[in-house]
């Protein structure tokens, strides 16, 4: 299909999660000029709470925030500048949202034609999904029991369906991040199922926008540099029929568009950027090209693509038991020390205590002691900290083991350490686990209802996958003399978590910095560098990937975040610190090139 040509479609990204900030509604409808406003709310973490949300209300599942904060209250002004809006908002349940906002509009006296996709939700099928023998494909584990939830990445063309059926505002269930973007485009522009470039700069396109503030500035390597956090500028894609876009952000406001903020969302959480593979497409990310274009503008082009897999991916949650989580305050001389002999001490109590009222043991048990740098290993320097809190997370099959532990650690405050003091928080919530694994397309149709009328939405079934071949990269030798200089002296780093593993963007400086950073952040060193996150005494696997046209190296780190963002102990179960753990990682350079790098030097006080 020929694409349209002539015109610029302006999409504002609202927010980066289901609970993003009240503010950026307003903000982009009052400087934006929005043809399309998108909302991203959900994650692998956030499914099972809506599938929990529709366990104890049939009626619930899907983002409140939706209605409470983000478009029911302004639902005049987006009736008024003829804005349309599209949102992954419906989590478990999007014809019930569908519904609750129908009354909303009709409440307010507007006329505005709500559509809703489904085809997601695979519930019904999880036997047989479990009698196929699927197995985690980061793990191998078995399919769970006690399933919460089970959903299907659908990708974008249900949207655009949607669209063209003549719905104003279009909630889904899980689909891609990206196909809140890249619906409408296909839509506006009239894509087809095999303009795969195109389909791939819409998805770019989607993934720079989906994430909200992240691409203004927001979570920046160089943070000094972005101005009023307090009003930071969420962001606006000005996208063109030929699949370039300028991203850039209403004016007035904080934050900052540079090549660095795009640079790092850009290659946030995509693992291989020449093979980051959604349902519509398969995309090379790895010569895209970024020009900054003024102040607060920045182009985007380069995007390819390659058709589609065979396969969606699948993520289900499962009922994990209980924890519970305490923190405890801890002050005075070594601090580190008594906290940790202190947690060791209430396991142990708690433990003759859940023998005593014939419970199990703990499934698992962790101490995280913030303020010492544990998060850094052997990279950090806090071990004299004189004061700290104590994390201490349990983990069990039974709610009442959970809560005696929150109930028995207070006990730390008049009878162990020194300097205890009250404690911050206890909380006994449900253990949320995750599944992640790829089914046949050919068994999931997509809907889309509109006005009471449900069409189904056909997709290509695609192709199997396939490995790319790689080009070696050249690697220089270690330079005579050679200096070793701080990472963050010479790139920006940004990093995410993806289920059990975690991705970290490292992004050249300069490209001269480039082939250094190529020598010194080997897939070994790197390992070696978070031998502290893996599990045992292996080293985590590393997956080095290539990103030219950014001058840039994509680190993931495998098996490194103990159960993923819903079940892990740690202290960023997110990964969104991993990165900063790397700032100070040694990069060899010539000493010619150390004497005119500037800047972020750690060693003269530069934090």
């Amino acid at each position: 299909m020929t694409a349209a040509t002539g015109k610029v479609v302006r999409i504002g990204g609202a927010t980066a999660s289901f609970s993003d900030t009240a503010l950026s509604v307003p903000q982009l409808l009052d400087g934006g000029r929005l043809d399309y406003l998108v909302f991203d709310y959900l994650a692998e973490g956030s499914m099972g709470l809506f599938g929990r949300m529709q366990a104890a209300d049939p009626s619930a599942g899907y983002g409140t925030d939706f209605l409470a904060v983000h478009v029911g209250p302004h639902l005049r002004q987006i009736a008024a500048q003829g804005v349309k809006v599209v949102a992954n908002a419906g989590g478990v349940n999007p014809a019930g949202l569908a519904a609750a906002l129908d009354r909303m509009i009709a409440e307010a006296g507007l006329s505005l034609t709500v559509a809703y996709v489904e085809g997601d939700d695979l519930r019904s099928q999880v036997e047989q999904l479990r009698a196929a023998g699927h197995r985690d494909m980061f793990t191998g584990a078995a399919f769970p029991d006690n399933v919460i939830s089970a959903n299907a990445y659908l990708g974008a063309f249900p949207i655009a369906v949607a669209l063209e059926k003549g719905a104003d505002i279009v909630v889904t269930g899980r689909v891609v991040d990206s196909a809140i973007v890249l619906g409408p485009l296909i839509h506006e522009f009239g894509w087809g199922e095999g303009d795969f470039d195109l389909l791939a700069a819409g998805t770019l396109a989607g993934h720079l926008l989906e994430c909200g503030a992240q691409v203004t500035g927001g979570t920046f390597t160089d943070w000094r540099d972005v101005l009023d956090w307090a009003n930071i500028g969420f962001p606006i894609g000005e996208c063109h029929a030929d699949g370039t876009m300028i991203l850039t952000k209403p004016e007035g406001t904080g934050g900052l568009v540079s090549i660095g903020t795009v640079a790092e969302q850009l290659l946030y959480e995509v693992s291989d950027p020449a093979d980051y593979i959604v349902a519509d497409v398969c995309c090379d990310f790895s010569e895209v090209r970024l020009e900054q274009q003024g102040k607060d503008r920045v182009r985007v082009s380069g995007a390819k693509g390659r058709p589609p897999t065979e396969s969606y991916k699948v993520c289900v949650t499962s009922d994990g038991g209980w924890r519970a989580v305490a923190y405890q305050p801890i002050i005075g001389e070594q601090a580190a020390e008594k906290a940790r002999r202190q947690s060791e001490a209430l396991y142990a109590r708690s433990r003759a205590l859940l023998r005593a009222h014939n419970l199990a043991d703990f499934t698992e048990t962790d101490t995280v002691i913030i303020g010492e740098d544990a998060s850094f290993g052997p990279h950090g320097g806090g071990a004299g900290a004189r004061e700290v809190i104590c994390k201490m997370v349990v983990d069990h099959p039974d709610r009442r083991g959970a809560d005696l532990f929150a109930r028995e650690q207070w006990a730390g405050i008049s009878g162990m350490a020194v300097g205890t003091t009250i404690n911050l928080a206890t909380t006994v919530l449900p253990k949320t686990e995750i599944f992640l694994f790829l089914v046949s397309k050919s068994g999931i149709v997509p809907q889309v209802t509109v006005l009471g009328e449900t069409w189904p939405v056909p997709v290509p079934v695609g192709q199997p996958a396939s490995v790319l071949p790689r080009a070696p990269q050249p690697v220089p030798d270690t330079p005579p003399g050679a200096v070793a200089v701080d990472l963050i002296r010479l790139a920006w780093a940004r990093s995410g978590d993806k289920g059990h593993l975690f991705n970290v963007a490292v992004i050249a400086r300069h490209p001269q910095y480039l082939p250094w950073l190529r020598l010194s952040l080997t897939p070994q060193a790197v390992a070696d560098w978070y031998r502290h996150l893996a599990s045992g005494d292996d080293l985590p696997r590393v997956d080095r990937y290539e990103a030219p046209g950014l001058h840039a190296l994509n680190l993931v780190v495998c098996d490194a975040l103990a159960g993923g963002i819903n079940a892990s102990t740690r202290l960023d179960p997110a990964a969104k610190g991993m990165a900063q753990m790397l700032l100070r990682f040694p990069v060899l350079v010539p000493p010619d090139l150390a004497a005119t790098i500037g800047g972020h030097d750690f060693a003269n006080g530069d934090r």
